[in-house]
């Protein structure tokens, strides 16, 4: 929710589990483990920002974190946003667009896409 400053950049902050509010995950920098994503804007709306996230490292609720880390919670996140980032939908707008995976069988790499529900791209 909201606009960020810059148009591109990268969050490297190390995250763990926030043990007694499972299953939420916290930035810790003395027992996390190392979490990096580079993100880019895509198109800034009046109260909104479409962000493509390219996570590096794969940890749990690690756009979710990294995005509220920015002060940029994601639209509809129950476990991370509040006010008016949790009201403005429904349902979480975090989409895979792109996933590419190499087969365990094999080591053939594959690629699946699928177009965002909530944003005309």
């Amino acid at each position: 929710m909201g606009t960020p400053e810059d148009d591109e950049g990268e969050v490297d902050l190390p995250l763990r589990c926030d043990w007694p509010n499972r299953p939420k995950q916290m930035v810790d920098h003395e027992l996390g483990r190392s979490a990096l994503t580079k993100w880019e804007v895509i198109n800034r709306e009046e109260h909104t920002t479409l962000v493509k996230l390219m996570p590096v490292t794969g940890r749990s609720h690690q756009l979710r974190v990294h995005m509220l880390e920015l002060g940029h919670p994601i639209v509809g996140d129950r476990f991370y946003a509040e006010g008016e980032a949790l009201s403005f939908s429904e349902r979480l707008h975090l989409h895979a667009q792109t996933l590419e995976l190499r087969h365990p069988i094999g080591g053939e790499y594959n690629t699946f896409t699928a177009s965002c529900p909530f944003w005309d791209l």
